[in-house]
């Protein structure tokens, strides 16, 4: 890749992806062919996978909130299952299991997989081996979270779950978003969890820009990732850039206007990454 664009084409090309536009208008913008968008992409992805590996380690969060965030490649599972034996292998429903630090906004984990448990031990187990201190953990009340995290933590952890419990619609066809909230319910379910923290909110707007950031995420639309190996790599580079590249407006506030970014709040980091040093890690091969 480096002996066919320029670094100022690949900066080019990945800030075009990181505000939200897909493959094809990314293309366009860049005057660079699909192909060549989708191989940067895929490689850099991978890079900014094995960066996070390798660095989002001992990490000292103590507060984080958990949530799914569901998306699909290719065709939507009840497409999927119509096939049958015909189903195209890797397609239909990918879930992204994410984990916020409620303090400093990083996000030290996640995961892409089905909504079941086999996942959310897999993501309990990858977040458990970041951490160094004790944490408090909410969830919604999906039960793999409740028996991932017994297996994982066993007593070592103060874990609720919020459930929000949404009132009938009377039209519900003629709108998208979620019925108005009636009321939410907090469960204690392991140790001593403080319930005036017990919350999603910051777990979910995480997921809300999500979806402004990422096309692949845009519902009702044909945006959709054709390759789970692409969904994957935009998920990364997405993730690369949101902790260490984006400055955070409430971080930035409470440091007197001074930008930081969640890497930079969780001592990961002591200035915001440029574009240029995450293309970077495609030459430093980190």
């Amino acid at each position: 890749m480096a002996n066919i664009l320029s670094k100022e084409k690949r900066v080019a090309i990945v800030k075009a992806l990181s505000e939200g536009n897909g493959i094809r208008p990314t293309s366009r913008l860049t005057g660079t062919s699909k192909n060549t968008v989708s191989k940067l992409l895929v490689e850099l992805g991978d890079a900014c996978s094995k960066y996070h590996d390798e660095n989002m380690i001992d990490l000292s969060c103590k507060r984080i909130e958990a949530d799914e965030i569901w998306s699909f490649v290719a065709m939507k599972e009840k497409t999927a299952k119509r096939k049958g034996e015909k189903r195209p292998p890797m397609v239909g429903d990918a879930w992204t299991w994410v984990a916020i630090d409620a303090e400093s906004k990083l996000v030290p984990s996640w995961l892409i997989g089905p909504r079941d448990f086999a996942t959310a031990k897999k993501f309990i187990d990858d977040l458990a081996a970041r951490l160094i201190y004790r944490i408090q953990l909410t969830t919604d009340g999906l039960k793999v979270y409740i028996d991932a995290v017994e297996e994982v933590f066993g007593m070592d952890i103060d874990y609720a779950t919020l459930v929000k419990v949404y009132g009938e619609d009377p039209e519900p066809q003629k709108r998208y978003s979620p019925a108005k909230i009636q009321e939410t319910v907090k469960t204690v379910v392991q140790g001593d969890p403080d319930r005036s923290k017990i919350s999603t909110s910051y777990v979910e707007r995480q997921n809300l820009t999500m979806r402004m950031h990422l096309r692949r995420f845009t519902r009702l639309t044909n945006g959709f990732s054709k390759k789970l190996e692409n969904h994957a790599a935009a998920i990364s580079l997405y993730y690369m850039i949101y902790n260490f590249v984006k400055p955070h407006m409430t971080l930035t506030k409470n440091a007197g206007g001074r930008p930081t970014t969640p890497a930079m709040a969780a001592m990961l980091a002591t200035e915001p990454w440029s574009y240029e040093r995450v293309v970077g890690l495609l030459d430093s091969k980190i």
